[in-house]
Parts: C-alpha cells; sequence; structure tokens
C-alpha cells in the first residue's frame, strides 16, 4: 500500500455521492473542463477541498496586491520549499504578467536577486519577507515597517498572507507527493 492516498478518477467522481460530483462539476468548470492534480487529492475531503478553493480563488483573484508581486513570491516560494508542481503553474503566471526569464532563473541564485536591474527595491523586499518567511517563523521588523510604508496596510497583511498560504500549498503538494500533470 502507498502511503498517500490515490488521486481520484474521473470514473470516481462522477460515481461519488451528490456533494463531491456537485465539487467536481464546479471545479472542472472553473478550470475550463479539467482537473488538475491537486483538485483531485483534495476531493478525499469535501470541506477541505471546498474551503482551499475558497481562500485560494481569493488570493489570486480579488487581493489589492498587484498580481506581479504576488506571482513572484509565490514562484520564490515554489523555488524555495522545492515545490516543482507549485512552480510550474505559477512561473508561467509571473510571465504572462510581465515577469522574465531572467527573474525566475534569479530566483534559484540568491546572489542574483540582489541584482539591482532584475527586481525593482519593492521586488527585493518582497523576495526577503518571504524567504524569512519560508525559512524561519520570525520576520524583521524594519523589513515589515518599510514594507507596509510602502505597501499600506492592507496590501502588507496580504504579501504576508500570499507567501503563507503558498507555504500551505507546498507543504501539500509535497506530503501528499501530488505529481504534476502530464504536459502537452
Amino acid at each position: 500500500m502507498t502511503p498517500t492516498p490515490p488521486l481520484l478518477t474521473d470514473a470516481q467522481l462522477d460515481a461519488a455521492g451528490e456533494s463531491l460530483a456537485q465539487l467536481a462539476r464546479e471545479v472542472r468548470a472553473r478550470r475550463g473542463g479539467q482537473l488538475l492534480n491537486l483538485d483531485r487529492m483534495l476531493m478525499h475531503s469535501v470541506p477541505f477541498a471546498q474551503g482551499w478553493g475558497a481562500l485560494l480563488g481569493k488570493v489570486r483573484n480579488e487581493l489589492a496586491l498587484s498580481a506581479p508581486l504576488r506571482e513572484l513570491v509565490i514562484c520564490k516560494v515554489a523555488v524555495l520549499t522545492g515545490t516543482h508542481y507549485e512552480y510550474a503553474a505559477h512561473s508561467k503566471v509571473f510571465l504572462n504578467l510581465s515577469g522574465s526569464e531572467a527573474q525566475l532563473a534569479a530566483l534559484t541564485n540568491p546572489a542574483s536577486e540582489t541584482t539591482a536591474e532584475l527586481f525593482s527595491s519593492l521586488e527585493h523586499q518582497a523576495l526577503t519577507i518571504a524567504t524569512q518567511m519560508t525559512h524561519q517563523l520570525q520576520v524583521d521588523h524594519d523589513l515589515l515597517t518599510n514594507l507596509r510604508s510602502r505597501l499600506g496596510d492592507t496590501q502588507l497583511v496580504e504579501l504576508v498572507g500570499v507567501i503563507a498560504a503558498y507555504n500551505m500549498v507546498a507543504r501539500v503538494l509535497i506530503a501528499l507527493d501530488i505529481p504534476l500533470e502530464p504536459q502537452p
């Protein structure tokens, strides 16, 4: 027996009880007819999958925090945690939001992150807080003060929340050994 639950198949989801089948239909509709392997794992618990979708849907779609900054710190969390699944999804979004391949490459080499021409000072600070939050519980108070003065209360809370949320995502993906979807 494998240590993790199997990914639920379309047949299992379609034949399941109404609450799971309905959830699968809703997620498919939101994702253009497809389910991700992450969805197929999370749907072992309908309430958990519903809550996950609600939280991360808001994080991805309704924050005041700029989308490029959001995706930059998500990619940094993915690199720091070694979460290839998360990186594969969000690096594409980051590139579509005007991020560059050079910036993504620099995320894997902290010395490159300090290159002024690759990242703005705000991006440097966001990458620093992402690193601190991922590797330790404490965050530098001067950094928080500076970020608060630049972002304001709402966007600072959102930045910290995005980093925390995607650390959660990374831990679920890794602990449950969820594989990447086959690439076309």
